[in-house]
């Protein structure tokens, strides 16, 4: 085997590779040349062509791929701290929607904020949940629901993924509500949705996916159905937010669309859930917002399990029902709220979170991967469901380079 100069040996480690379970390698040492992880094994069996490479000591720490956050809503305007007092006064998150707050207040300021404001804001939030490991974030657009504010919102999105040290997926979600101009005709706004607006994203190349939110406050899965079928002629993938507030039969149509995720699901029945089965669509638990809003309808962990349906887990990082900035606190409250073990909620934030976002390059440490990892300070894995609070993440790698 030829030596590269590039090629950098990480030892004194244990991998958590999360192929199998947590896929624990002690006294390990993992091999990186470039971007790309070209060994890994117990440290006893480094080949000798890694002995003039150069050399980085873990001190006995943890490595785990980099996390995957697959769903958040991390660029827009304003904040919805005052709707946080209205839901500890008793009024519903549909109340509040319905009054023209919610997702409007948001769509408000964010149409209110130019460019370089929202990139800036944005990216202080990117800054904090990259602390805790995560080196590929997803990004929806959304709070603009007009054709200038959603290229607005997926450009930041964009030039946060060129500038940061984090890969950046971006999703159109267009249809995350009713425009204001268009009030009283949805169908209406699904068709300027279908037409000018992904026309347009698609020609800026700004969308790796196609999302909705489907539900009686937002959209019915017909309206969904023709956006779906607008997305896959263009070759988009879809996702779609289901079943959070009510059982609108949103998983099923994610389903016939091989959806790479449903998302949410805190009403998903046991046909829902066999549809997902057997499209191989991800079920992304969304912990914050479960908490936040102080739901009491939990995702049917259980039958997710009895149907082999993969689980993710993630931020939903937004101002209004979760607003969350550590990846690792809903490693927590996976395990403590909807009663994953630790190795699911792993798993969530690593290999299935990449299955959610279409990535087959990460979310598992082996040969031929990125080298994204997150450095843990722990001694056991399972204290990343354990610890509430605090940053156990001491260094982060992505692509090969130390991030921190």
């Amino acid at each position: 085997m030829a030596q590269h100069q590039s090629t950098t040996v990480w030892k004194d480690v244990t991998l958590l590779t999360m192929t199998e379970g947590y896929g624990l390698i002690r006294d390990g040492a993992i091999a990186v040349e470039g971007s790309r992880i070209v060994w890994l094994g117990e440290m006893r069996n480094l080949p000798a062509a890694y002995d003039n490479a150069e050399i980085v000591s873990c001190a006995g720490r943890f490595l785990s791929p980099g996390l995957i956050d697959c769903h958040t809503h991390l660029v827009y305007g304003g904040s919805r701290v005052a709707e946080f007092e209205k839901r500890l006064s008793g009024m519903s998150y549909q109340d509040i929607a319905r009054e023209g707050g919610g997702i409007l207040a948001t769509v408000r300021a964010t149409r209110d904020t130019d460019e370089n404001m929202l990139y800036f804001s944005a990216q202080k939030r990117l800054a904090q949940l990259q602390k805790g490991g995560v080196t590929t974030i997803e990004i929806k657009s959304g709070y603009g629901l007009d054709l200038e504010n959603e290229l607005k919102m997926l450009r930041v999105a964009r030039k946060l993924g060129k500038s940061s040290s984090v890969d950046v997926i971006t999703t159109f979600l267009g249809a995350h509500a009713v425009a204001p101009e268009f009030k009283g005709d949805s169908d209406g706004y699904m068709d300027y949705v279908c037409t000018d607006m992904l026309t347009a994203v698609m020609r800026e190349n700004l969308a790796d996916a196609v999302d909705a939110f489907c539900e009686d406050i937002a959209f019915s899965t017909d309206q969904v159905e023709i956006l779906f079928t607008k997305a896959r002629e263009l070759g988009l993938p879809v996702k779609l937010h289901a079943e959070q507030l009510n059982d609108s039969g949103g998983a099923k149509l994610a389903a016939e669309y091989q959806a790479l995720s449903a998302d949410h699901l805190e009403h998903l029945t046991e046909e829902g859930v066999k549809y997902m089965a057997a499209s191989g669509t991800v079920a992304v638990l969304l912990p914050g917002a479960f908490y936040s809003l102080r739901d009491e309808n939990l995702p049917p962990v259980e039958l997710l399990r009895k149907y082999d349906v993969p689980m993710a887990v993630a931020s939903d990082s937004n101002p209004g029902s979760s607003p969350v900035l550590s990846l690792p606190l809903m490693i927590n409250m996976a395990s403590t709220l909807f009663g994953l073990t630790p190795i699911e909620a792993l798993i969530g934030v690593t290999r299935n979170a990449a299955r959610a976002l279409g990535l087959h390059d990460r979310g598992v440490l082996e040969v031929g991967n990125l080298a994204d990892f997150a450095l843990w300070d722990i001694s056991h894995p399972a204290e990343l469901s354990y610890q509430l609070g605090g940053n156990l993440c001491v260094g982060a790698v992505k692509d090969g380079k130390i991030i921190f």
